[in-house]
């Protein structure tokens, strides 16, 4: 997988691309300073022989002229051309004739024969240096997705034959027990088995924060082990760990190509033979309507022509566009699996969301407490009971009262959908919902049966005692995220929940969401997401993150899973993963979308307003091969740092 991601080339249709083998392979870069000059050299030596040429000229040296200045400017076109002659002639064997490499030989072979030599050496050396800025542009734009690379450890410390053998990381199986030291990263996801251990997190989810995980809890691939020596169980095998999914996702992303990139290819292959003909028609067609007729000056207007006409700016360009978009997002800890879904969602205008797990934590906090008695007493009765219990409310419940003042609990009695009865300090004490008091017979106040929330209730002795409220916990960024997403444009945002209905319109309310559902099974989601897609002017985003959000995933224009705590089963299936769980990244990646998509118009506007002025200066004899090489190299220089700048921008 290592070597693959970097093969992944912007132009695999085989635009503007005949550089590439040696200057795009980021391997290249581990044989150093050699590799450097190997890709270099051809460009820094045809300039040097290009401008000594030049000077020779200006100063009329007696000895450069005939055979020995047409050797040197020769000499100086050889080492920039070869490559593109190569690549031209090769197109021509697969069947594509009119390709830029064409225009390219065409135009500087016949500037030779015309005897305006640094012209046509010029025109191949800055073809070459625009070719080596796109090379260094596409290496920044992939230095994000190298990051993931090497955040892959190449060995893993498995526990054999009574000692801790260094081994490759595929060979580690599930269940076997991995030991990671400080500063090291974990090779695969695993169990912790150390009570408490931190780590950095942020080449996955991109959060500085390091994070603490507790035993039993999973740690993911490339996660940093920051204090101790630790141990994990692996739980899945090298390839399905959480990283090598995430890479995956990513070289493929290069591969889906957005509507504008496919046009802009298309365009080219109809655009090119267009402008070979037109050259051919600027050369022949003078010759019936006009007098002094010169053969060399129209064919020399023709050459401009076709040097001018060259659509790499474009093609070079909009990719690179689109890949600096999957940068700066994966910078941003999201995750977008092609670049059209970059386009995709610049056109979003509702949003449908889960609540557990994308809005909330989908853990259980104790938020609300009210007594009869003393708050010290009712907690230490109902954490003792609850602590018999391992449902995620009980838990929750100790959780908030701490596991070390727990009184000594007998005559245990669990029943099932109610609650718990057990002997403390010789008193009997019931927990549970409303449904258990009934049928114990014990009296409490009516408005508890009015409550929106899950309720713990507590009786000692048959006597009502007070009650908690457990609710799911909120997540930090939750409410901004909502507001972000209508300031970004989206006019509809609705959450489908599986939970209480009274629990979902209340949170709804809080977070200033326009829709609420509760009580719904997966079918009804679907249901529920087929009425919203009936009008034909929604295009609309699914965020989700369980295995039963998949078929709404999928059902969706576009799917966005959340990817930290996310089944894989939504990972799979969504269009894009934010890394982290965040829902303010979900307006982060539509302004990315957008950013994106202006600074690939701004690319087209750019290319084709300055070539068009210029061509028709070039037909009309006032630019010369001077002015062509700056229209054409200049033009996708320019565009290349426009494409730059969107890794740069803060979202």
């Amino acid at each position: 997988m290592k070597k693959e991601i970097h093969q992944h080339n912007l132009q695999d249709d085989g635009c503007c691309s005949h550089n590439h083998s040696h200057h795009h392979n980021e391997d290249d870069h581990d044989h150093g300073d050699s590799s450097a000059l190997k890709t270099y050299f051809p460009a820094i030596f045809s300039l040097v022989l290009l401008l000594t040429g030049i000077t020779l000229d200006y100063f009329k040296v007696d000895f450069f002229a005939n055979y020995i200045r047409i050797s040197w400017y020769v000499l100086a076109y050889l080492p920039v051309s070869f490559p593109v002659i190569k690549e031209a002639f090769n197109t021509i064997v697969k069947g594509e004739i009119f390709t830029e490499f064409l225009l390219m030989v065409l135009a500087t072979i016949g500037a030779l024969a015309l005897g305006e030599y640094p012209e046509a050496v010029a025109v191949m050396l800055f073809y070459t240096i625009g070719e080596l800025f796109q090379g260094a542009a596409v290496n920044k734009a992939k230095s994000n997705i190298k990051a993931l690379l090497d955040v892959r450890p190449d060995v893993a410390s498995v526990f054999r034959n009574d000692k801790y053998e260094t081994v490759k990381p595929e060979t580690v199986e599930i269940g076997e027990i991995i030991q990671l030291k400080a500063g090291e990263k974990a090779p695969l996801d695993g169990e912790l088995m150390n009570e408490s251990a931190s780590f950095n997190t942020a080449a996955l989810t991109g959060e500085s924060t390091p994070k603490i995980f507790r035993t039993g809890e999973t740690v993911l691939a490339g996660m940093l082990n920051l204090d101790k020596v630790i141990t994990l169980k692996v739980s899945k095998n090298f390839e399905d760990s959480a990283l090598s999914r995430i890479l995956e996702m990513v070289q493929s992303a290069t591969s889906r190509k957005a509507k504008t990139e496919l046009f802009i290819r298309k365009f080219a292959k109809i655009y090119t033979p267009i402008v070979f003909f037109l050259a051919v028609a600027l050369t022949v067609i003078p010759y019936f309507i006009i007098a002094d007729y010169q053969f060399s000056t129209w064919l020399y207007r023709a050459l401009v022509f076709l040097v001018i006409s060259c659509p790499c700016a474009l093609v070079i360009s909009i990719p690179l566009g689109y890949f600096g978009g999957i940068g700066a997002a994966s910078t941003n800890g999201i995750l977008f699996k092609g670049s059209n879904f970059l386009d995709v969602i610049t056109q979003v205008n509702t949003v449908v969301m889960d609540k557990t797990g994308t809005l909330t934590h989908g853990v259980f906090k104790v938020r609300e407490l009210k007594t009869e008695i003393q708050e010290a007493d009712f907690m230490s009765f109902l954490a003792s009971i609850e602590s018999q219990s391992t449902h995620p409310i009980a838990k929750a419940i100790v959780s908030y009262y701490g596991d070390e003042k727990l009184k000594e609990v007998s005559n245990v009695e669990e029943i099932a959908g109610h609650g718990l009865t057990a002997t403390i300090d010789g008193k009997k004490v019931g927990a549970g919902n409303t449904k258990l008091f009934r049928k114990l017979k014990i009296v409490y106040p009516q408005e508890i049966d009015k409550q929106v929330e899950t309720i713990v209730l507590l009786a000692i002795d048959q006597k009502y005692a007070g009650y908690v409220t457990i609710a799911d916990e909120v997540k930090t960024d939750a409410k901004a995220a909502i507001k972000s997403l209508h300031d970004v444009g989206v006019n509809k945002i609705v959450m489908l929940s599986g939970d209480k209905t009274s629990i979902t319109e209340k949170l709804a309310k809080e977070l200033g969401i326009d829709q609420a559902y509760g009580d719904l099974l997966p079918e009804d989601k679907v249901k529920r997401l087929e009425e919203i897609k009936h009008d034909q002017t929604r295009v609309v985003v699914f965020v989700g993150d369980g295995i039963n959000d998949a078929p709404v995933l999928a059902l969706s224009d576009l799917g966005i899973a959340m990817g930290a705590m996310g089944s894989d089963v939504a990972i799979e299936t969504a269009d894009v993963v934010i890394q982290n769980d965040q829902p303010s990244k979900i307006s982060t990646a539509i302004k990315i979308g957008k950013a994106t998509k202006k600074v690939v118009y701004q690319n087209i506007a750019l290319a084709f307003g300055v070539k068009a002025i210029v061509l028709i200066l070039g037909a009309g004899g006032l630019a010369t091969m001077w002015e062509a090489v700056f229209a054409d190299v200049g033009v996708a220089f320019l565009a290349i740092l426009n494409a730059i700048r969107i890794q740069k921008m803060k979202f």
